[in-house]
């Protein structure tokens, strides 16, 4: 067993923080030379996303990206496979073919030979697994050397606290998927440093730790020693002498392709040398040094964070309040797209435990999805600003204490709140129109929260002077014309109160999706009121009763709730009509909180070689479903997909294009039921560890197309 650090948690969460604060800051300017930087912005000291004149980019702070998405996604390998000991790169590959939707999501789409993971894609989709799908051999050391397995290291490191050896090895494995040469040395390096730094602080012994992992002839090993030489040639006091240097013998004109891991794995051990113990100088260095900013951005401040904790973060300007933890891991597994810190540490953790051997900790406040444990965790909530004019200020901060079932609470202070207006806070469960504008990673998510589920919230209220305000739970909802409207629950009066829950069953919103939930509070008091309320936890869970349809043809974000893994998904017929033009694809909507429920719909095939229903859905690869094919005539079956499929049962079932079918899937635990056309088709149990025990739902179609007007969820 690895003996896990005491602050495990929260140096996890320091470390996801250092990853997202890197390449936010990043982003905006990837690929810059160090000329152009200072040419055009100056020395990097903090966000330049709203300079207008920042390559001509979106303009906003949380947007997708690969460093992101991929560091995030792909370790879910390991609880897909039951935390093995020695997660293979061939499961890892698997990982990418569930979670990857192709032209979408995740990568660089920029062609086989150009992009480093668009070419292992293509192999292992061919048929060809990891870790030849990366290797040299197949695809040369140009493509091969890119830098795609440095910056997707850090989740390998983050469950593997004290213990590089494990983190080297996990690194290893998942880069070999894509990537071969140097770019695995420089990413075993990277993450066996990254592990140690759970337990070793000073930078010389954390460059030991990774200098052992990798060869005594390889050119990584070789940048890192210049590195090491030209900054005790200066003490340490000249990084732009050093980051000339590295430019003269690693620039970007000696090596072939189009990010090449050496330059930029330079100027991560750049930035760790100069930087030292300070976040903000070597935020600055890294990425005023320029190449590829955000991807090295992202690994020193991941390292960082893991180093020196929440308080090396917080030692400078305030890099974590516009972030607020959001971000977004774009992935056919939709319902966890929108995310944030705290939920990605909570998963981290629990494989680095799981991975020791070691008992996983009871989750913070019996599972709450928002619990605000960690130190100036905000999970996203933020004060509702803007239109209409009768929205009040209010102070959104993390705080310790007014909490009955942790530690730390979310302080929401208002000040002289007069009677009609109102303040609100709330937190992102899907993303508005700007995430359609995202630059070069497309957003694919689902929301997180859907009418019919019940959410709840716990809370206390500081109101004093005998007075009070009324505060109710509240969401906004896309409407016709993609307008968001404000819906909420009955209000509940509350001045000097320890304990009060709230809880709220969402209504039926008409087929539109929920952009995001909150609080909202409203004075009474014609002198106007002071106060603070003190949200402790809020959570929901469970699948929902809703029904999924076209709500009006001037809308469009209703049909990007839907994961679209098709080559055309049209709304204008029948509502919803999908076409996979060769192989099998889907559309689907939920979460993997999703367990029991049936999920019902009428589909006409209108031409294909096989379609279905889908429930427990999660990724390309992993589902129940049942599938109608034209072998022997036409027959149905009752499958269950981890990668392979598996036959429940079947029979034959002659059905014929242009008829409509009425369909309906059930899953209660273990058992599976199936019925057509209001007929009991199959009943199976299935348990055990392939099981699947929550998830989306979908309409599956290979080489062809299906229409259907809705599909109708009802929770057990």
């Amino acid at each position: 067993m690895t003996a896990i650090p005491h602050d495990y948690a929260e140096r996890v969460y320091a470390g996801v923080l250092g990853k997202l604060i890197g390449v936010y800051l990043g982003r905006p300017f990837e690929g810059w030379t160090y000329e152009r930087i200072l040419k055009e912005l100056g020395p990097i000291n903090y966000y330049v996303h709203d300079r207008r004149d920042v390559a001509l980019r979106n303009h906003q702070l949380v947007v997708t990206d690969d460093d992101i998405a991929g560091t995030f996604a792909f370790p879910r390998a390991l609880a897909d496979n039951d935390y093995p000991p020695h997660l293979t790169a061939e499961q890892v590959g698997q990982a990418w073919l569930n979670y990857v939707i192709e032209d979408k999501s995740i990568f660089w789409w920029g062609g086989i030979g150009s992009s480093t993971e668009h070419t292992a894609f293509l192999r292992l989709k061919s048929g060809i697994p990891a870790p030849r799908s990366g290797s040299i051999a197949l695809n040369g050391r140009t493509v091969a050397e890119q830098i795609g397995a440095q910056i997707f290291i850090d989740g390998w490191a983050m469950v593997s606290p004290g213990n590089p050896g494990q983190a080297a090895r996990l690194a290893e494995q998942a880069a070999k998927v894509s990537h071969d040469g140097e770019a695995v040395h420089a990413a075993k390096l990277l993450a066996a440093m990254e592990a140690a730094a759970f337990v070793e602080d000073d930078v010389e012994k954390l460059l030991a730790v990774g200098l052992d992992f990798v060869p005594g002839d390889s050119l990584i090993r070789r940048v890192v020693e210049d590195v090491r030489d030209w900054h005790a040639g200066d003490n340490g006091h000249d990084w732009q002498r050093t980051r000339a240097l590295i430019a003269g013998r690693y620039g970007y004109d000696k090596f072939a392709g189009n990010c090449h891991v050496v330059p930029n794995h330079a100027l991560i051990i750049l930035a760790l040398l100069y930087g030292r113990n300070s976040f903000q100088e070597t935020m600055h260095i890294v990425n005023t040094a320029g190449w590829d900013t955000d991807c090295n951005a992202g690994n020193i401040g991941c390292l960082f964070g893991i180093r020196k904790g929440l308080a090396g973060l917080d030692a400078g300007p305030d890099w974590r309040t516009p972030v607020a933890d959001r971000m977004y891991i774009s992935s056919a597994d939709g319902g966890a797209s929108v995310t944030d810190a705290v939920i990605e540490t909570r998963a981290l953790v629990v494989a680095g435990y799981r991975l020791a051997g070691v008992a996983v900790p009871a989750a913070p406040k019996d599972g709450a999805r928002f619990h605000f444990s960690l130190p100036g965790s905000l999970q996203g909530f933020a004060c509702e600003e803007g239109s209409p004019a009768t929205l009040h200020p209010l102070s959104v901060e993390n705080v310790a204490g007014h909490s009955r079932r942790g530690a730390r609470s979310l302080a929401l202070g208002f000040r002289r709140l007069a009677p009609g207006r109102v303040a609100r806070v709330s937190t992102p469960t899907f993303f508005g129109k700007d995430g359609l504008a995202m630059p070069t990673y497309q957003m694919v998510a689902c929301p997180t929260l859907y009418p019919g589920q019940t959410v709840a919230c716990g809370l206390s209220a500081d109101v004093p002077g005998g007075r009070a305000v009324s505060v109710r739970l509240q969401a906004r909802v896309f409407a016709a014309g993609d307008t968001l409207v404000t819906i909420r629950s009955e209000p509940r009066i509350v001045g000097a109160q320890p304990d009060i829950t709230l809880k709220w069953r969402l209504p039926d919103t008409g087929g539109y999706p929920i952009f995001d939930i909150g609080l909202e509070i409203e004075a009474h008091d014609p002198l106007g009121v002071d106060g603070t309320l003190h949200l402790d936890w809020l959570h929901w869970d469970g699948a929902p009763t809703v029904t999924f349809r076209r709500p009006d043809p001037s809308s469009e974000m209703w049909k990007h709730a839907w994961v679209n893994d098709v080559s055309q998904f049209q709304t204008r017929w029948e509502g919803l009509r999908i076409t996979s033009s060769a192989g099998q694809g889907f559309i689907a909507q939920g979460t993997r909180d999703w367990r029991d429920y049936e999920v019902a719909t009428t589909v006409t095939p209108l031409l294909a070689e096989a379609w279905g229903l889908a429930a427990r859905l999660q990724g390309r690869e992993r589902y129940y479903a049942l599938v109608f094919d034209r072998a022997e005539g036409g027959r149905v079956r009752l499958v269950r997909r981890r990668h392979h499929e598996v036959v429940l049962a079947a029979r034959a079932f002659p059905w014929s294009l242009d008829q409509a079918y009425a369909l309906a899937l059930r899953v209660d635990g273990g058992t599976i039921r199936a019925s057509i056309d209001g007929k009991a088709m199959f009943e199976v149990q299935d348990g055990g560890r392939d099981a699947l025990t929550g998830g989306a739902v979908g309409l599956l179609v290979d080489t062809g197309s299906v229409a259907a007007q809705e599909v109708c969820v009802t929770a057990l």
